[in-house]
């Protein structure tokens, strides 16, 4: 603001002072037109004046109000020569012809404040040390014929106070103008600065509200999945005991009825049924012991993840007869416990699923470790089927229970299958899930 105010104070200074000068040269032209004009006409025809009209162009430049103003009069032709002048040894003379002089004998007036270096200016100089300078053009009365310049010098003390006052006056406007307007936009910056504070203390606020709430959220969040490892990790507990009680139970009681059954066959009258019994009853333990031995988890605590998917993998071969091909690379030795008995359960459930509706054609699982999450996929070269119908999960009892074993620990499931290319089901999970005390 304090350089746009300089700005506009110089320039219209300046403007101002050329007005100024202007003015003074059109009063001067005006002037020159009424009471010298007249007493130039001869030269129209004529390179010299006669006696009779210089003693009157010195008589009007002593008498006029405004002659006395004027410290040196000139008269120039085309060429450059003083044809009068009101300093007798400049008659005769010629000169540069500068600037303004040109202008004149282009038809305009032209006024300038003169340091008086030119070389006509030789008696000026000693006694002052600016003039006003103005060129007026001198016409033939009737015509635009230029027949002559008339130059003059006036002094510029009346003059330099009118321009002194008037810059002062546009200095003052312009400053108090500043003024307002510096104190206008303080104003609006401190009620907007205030604004600001009040907006940013509410923002701050609102930021801390949304950080605690966040927090709270996390921390709900952690509940959760805590709270899904722990009822697995119940689950599996609780499957082990059902596997352990079919096992020392039904298992037991059938065991002993067939050994029973061993020692009547070919003694009681009904021998010949008591075979299809005694095979019913072996097909009736193998059954409930595979189921037992479905349920229950084998230990895991102490197995490396490489080796729980080996495990996994060679035990469906066992039970079903058919071939894994098995892929592992950059897999931890040690995972959390929660982690293995996800990936033991889907890649279990996986299988039996590729057994199951696919014949067990092209099984395979593929294992490695990147960007800190352990990457899964267990796949088959079977009929598949199409995922673009939406899988409805309550159907699909395994699938569900896959997707929320792998969800609660903060992973991604998901299932890709064509008709006719096989199916897919890939598994990411984070290599530090939720921790639960402890896991039996």
């Amino acid at each position: 603001m304090v350089l746009g105010t300089l700005g506009i104070g110089w320039w219209l200074g300046d403007q101002i002072k050329a007005g100024v000068v202007l003015d003074s040269a059109s009063t001067s032209a005006l002037y020159m037109n009424s009471f010298i004009a007249p007493n130039l006409q001869e030269l129209s025809t004529s390179s010299t004046l006669m006696a009779w009209h210089l003693t009157v162009l010195s008589r009007v430049l002593a008498q006029a109000d405004l002659g006395r103003q004027i410290v040196t009069f000139k008269v120039w032709n085309h060429q450059g020569r003083i044809l009068y002048s009101s300093n007798p040894d400049l008659i005769g003379r010629v000169f540069p012809i500068d600037e303004g002089l040109a202008a004149a004998w282009q038809g305009s007036v032209s006024a300038n404040i003169s340091n008086l270096q030119g070389a006509e200016n030789v008696e000026e100089r000693q006694k002052y040390s600016r003039l006003l300078q103005i060129y007026c053009p001198v016409r033939l009365y009737g015509t635009d014929q230029i027949i002559a310049v008339a130059e003059l010098y006036q002094k510029v003390d009346t003059l330099q106070a009118d321009i002194n006052t008037a810059q002062w006056h546009t200095w003052l406007a312009v400053g108090l103008a500043m003024l307002l307007i510096y104190l206008a936009l303080i104003g609006f910056v401190r009620t907007a600065s205030h604004t600001i504070e009040r907006q940013g203390v509410k923002l701050t606020q609102q930021v801390q509200r949304l950080t605690e709430l966040l927090a709270q959220n996390g921390e709900l969040h952690t509940r959760v999945q805590r709270a899904s490892a722990s009822a697995a990790a119940s689950n599996e507990r609780f499957l082990r005991r059902i596997s352990a009680e079919l096992h020392d139970g039904p298992v037991q009681e059938l065991g002993a009825a067939l050994l029973r059954m061993d020692r009547v066959i070919g003694q009681s009258p009904g021998q010949a049924q008591l075979p299809a019994i005694q095979s019913s009853l072996q097909t009736a333990i193998q059954e409930v012991r595979g189921l037992a031995s479905g349920l229950g988890l084998p230990q895991l605590d102490g197995l490396r993840l490489e080796e729980v998917l080996e495990q996994v993998v060679r035990s469906h071969e066992r039970r079903t007869g058919s071939q894994v091909k098995l892929v592992t690379a950059d897999l931890p030795d040690q995972v959390e416990l929660p982690v293995k008995i996800t990936l033991y359960r889907i890649v279990q459930e996986a299988l039996n699923n590729a057994f199951r509706h696919a014949g067990g054609v092209g099984q395979a699982v593929s294992a490695h470790c990147e960007a800190g999450r352990i990457q899964v996929e267990v796949s088959d070269q079977g009929p598949g089927f199409d995922v673009n119908q939406s899988i409805d999960w309550e159907q699909h009892l395994g699938l569900a229970g896959m997707r929320e074993r792998v969800e609660s620990l903060g992973g991604l499931f998901s299932v890709e299958s064509q008709l006719n290319h096989g199916s897919r089901v890939t598994v990411s999970l984070p290599l530090q899930p939720v921790k639960e005390q402890t896991y039996e």
